[in-house]
């Protein structure tokens, strides 16, 4: 954590600030090692307060005192039984700051004017900053990419221990429930987001949400799911027929995984991400289908499970080594399903590491 807070603050020095007031949960805990979540943006577990020059400080209130206390290490842990307001307008003066940048992005826009209006009267000053911790987060050290391994080798078990249940009659519900209750069971703090579990037509929406409808026998299944392992998320995504699959079915799949494989393989430091996002997305319009492909063909993961960089055809920036992606191109046809299939990936100087173990199935 040293080696992060001292980039932090030579980032707010090269700024002329005194301050930054981190208050994304993922940053938090990325500067801090904080695990605390907030429930919404309007109720938060707690601020990181970073001084340019000296020690930073938690600040967080009675109910997570002693989680705090547990896991922060080399800083001050401090409450604020009276609010964040009030302890901000004792300490700041009290260690300096006249200069407080904050999280623009992560801060209501009516919490930043009572901030506002309340440290005008001593004469700090709130500066609005955006990305600064997350530029930081995008390339990940090798410790960080073991731990994203380890969550994405465990989904895969859990997936491999459902899938091996599944059968028709089942619901939606039933597989979405198996599912999270083995991640727990496994070891997993949470899923990493709410599984999708789509059958049959259902399919063809990207973001389905499990319902009360049965699996049928020779019916197609797309389970999008993923879980956070030591604060490190995994996200995959497989489709698959519960029994026999029929000659559409098969088609769409093999169109969707030459997509998959093609884009994996142009993965490496120094391409641009739209150009992977195009070889991907060339394969499935030239099969005839690239009406049926509307999103980006991935995303960044870490402590967030949807972070940057975007593979997408707007985003012109060039990938670098230690950055880790999904692929996950999809062909959706309304009315009869869809076929998605997601893996993860390190960017490479010379490729790009495949963290899925299990994918030889895939192939069709």
């Amino acid at each position: 954590m040293d080696t992060r807070i001292q980039k932090i603050q030579a980032k707010i020095r090269r700024k002329k600030l005194d301050a930054l007031l981190v208050t994304q949960p993922h940053n938090r805990r990325y500067l801090s090692g904080y695990s605390a979540m907030d429930h919404d943006i309007g109720e938060s577990s707690g601020v990181l307060l970073i001084p340019a020059r000296t020690a930073p400080i938690l600040l967080t209130d009675f109910r997570f005192q002693i989680q705090a206390e547990q896991e922060v290490e080399g800083m001050e842990v401090l409450l604020y039984p009276k609010g964040l307001l009030a302890l901000l307008s004792k300490l700041l003066p009290d260690i300096g700051i006249t200069s407080l940048a904050f999280e623009s992005h992560y801060t209501l826009h009516s919490v930043a004017e009572k901030m506002t209006a309340v440290l005008a009267k001593l004469n700090v000053s709130l500066y609005p900053l955006s990305g600064l911790v997350e530029e930081m987060r995008l390339i990940k050290d090798e410790d960080e990419i073991d731990l994203l391994r380890r969550s994405v080798h465990l989904n895969e078990e859990v997936f491999e221990e459902v899938f091996a249940t599944i059968e028709p009659g089942q619901t939606e519900i039933d597989i979405a429930l198996a599912l999270e209750s083995t991640m727990r069971r496994k070891g997993a703090e949470a899923p990493s987001f709410d599984s999708i579990v789509a059958t049959g037509a259902r399919s063809a929406l990207p973001h389905a949400v499990p319902g009360d409808v049965p699996i049928l026998k020779d019916q197609s299944l797309m389970i999008d799911m993923g879980l956070i392992l030591d604060g490190y998320c995994s996200d995959m995504t497989r489709t698959f027929a519960v029994g026999n699959a029929d000659e559409k079915y098969l088609k769409i799949h093999r169109i969707v995984r030459q997509a998959q494989v093609a884009a994996t393989a142009a993965i490496r430091d120094g391409i641009a991400a739209s150009a992977v996002d195009k070889i991907a997305r060339d394969i499935i319009k030239d099969a005839g289908y690239g009406k049926n492909f509307g999103h980006a063909l991935g995303h960044g993961v870490g402590l967030a499970v949807h972070e940057n960089p975007r593979l997408s055809s707007r985003n012109r920036k060039h990938l670098k080594a230690g950055m880790i992606v999904t692929v996950e191109p999809g062909i959706y046809l309304p009315d009869w399903g869809g076929v998605r299939l997601e893996n993860m990936v390190v960017v490479r100087e010379d490729g790009c590491e495949l963290l899925n173990r299990n994918t030889t199935w895939l192939d069709l």
